[in-house]
């Protein structure tokens, strides 16, 4: 007696078929949703390096989505063909062709070569372009006179000097819209970074060096200003306002800080150079001609533990 054999594994297969097809797309359907919510993330963005306030800031965010669209450029069309790839030669499609003894392609290699080439070229000449266009020393072209503010980090707060109008101020900068600002900038400790997203790059500040940094502010605002380098316990909240007010606002706000607070000279300097988080900002009515270079000289100077080693 014959036995007849059952024909379930084309069944099989071809079951296999539609499951695979729906996987695939499952995974399409995943890549496009996480696509469109990164997107509606981005675009509720309202401060920061993507929302600036001034020129340097707008062009940095300008090279940051020029080397997004590049790498973006290769990153997709490479997982589209990745998944096309593995669409087409998966274990259902009889279409498919199978060459195991395929050894070397000319043009398949120039392709495989010639695009990290064009990316590298790509994004190094952005990066150039980039780094010379916004140099921290190199001026911003104005018609108006550059607002010369001297700038000291400590631990773990900021001193602002306005050596051309007599007073200073601790974790608040006042500068005037539309106007460039020439920061001068050094540690009187440890070294530390002075960053504010929304209108320039970020800057290190060392002890006995002094470090330059322009940038501006196009619009009215109030502006947060942070250390990007971590120097102790009170990193965390040393962070300072930048009030970026008219020209008029600015004038009105020296002369009513030289009507208030103490002056600083040595004896209060020693003070705030003490450690410490300090919780509302304040100003000094007057400060000692050249005090800047004064602290300069006195960050290179050892400390008292180590004169009495010698």
């Amino acid at each position: 007696m014959a036995i007849r054999h059952s024909a379930s594994p084309p069944a099989a297969a071809s079951d296999a078929e539609p499951r695979s097809d729906s996987r695939y797309r499952i995974l399409v359907g995943l890549l496009i949703a996480a696509a469109t919510l990164t997107i509606a993330i981005l675009s509720g963005c309202s401060e920061g390096v993507l929302a600036p306030k001034g020129p340097i800031a707008g062009a940095e965010r300008e090279i940051l989505f020029n080397s997004l669209g590049i790498m973006l450029a290769i990153v997709i069309p490479t997982m589209l063909a990745t998944l096309g790839v593995a669409f087409w030669f998966r274990s259902s499609n009889r279409r498919a062709r199978y060459l195991p003894d395929f050894a070397y392609s000319g043009r398949l290699e120039l392709l495989v070569w010639s695009i990290p080439v064009m990316t590298v070229l790509l994004l190094g000449g952005v990066a150039w372009v980039g780094a010379y266009d916004l140099a921290p020393t190199k001026p911003i072209p104005s018609e108006v006179k550059p607002v010369r503010i001297q700038v000291v980090s400590l631990d773990w707060k900021w001193l602002f000097l306005y050596p051309d109008h007599g007073v200073a101020s601790v974790n608040r900068l006042t500068i005037p819209v539309g106007t460039p600002i020439n920061l001068e900038l050094t540690s009187a400790g440890v070294m530390n970074t002075f960053w504010v997203p929304e209108l320039s790059g970020q800057i290190y500040t060392m002890a006995g060096m002094t470090t330059r940094l322009y940038l501006q502010a196009d619009h009215v605002g109030t502006f947060r200003g942070l250390s990007g380098n971590f120097s102790g316990d009170g990193f965390s909240d040393m962070h300072f306002a930048v009030d970026a007010v008219s020209a008029e606002n600015f004038a009105a706000w020296i002369e009513a800080a030289r009507q208030a607070g103490p002056a600083l000279d040595d004896r209060s300097y020693a003070d705030l150079v003490k450690p410490g988080v300090v919780a509302t900002p304040f100003g000094y009515r007057s400060v000692t001609p050249d005090f800047f270079s004064h602290i300069l000289s006195a960050s290179l100077q050892p400390a008292p533990a180590q004169r009495a080693e010698k």
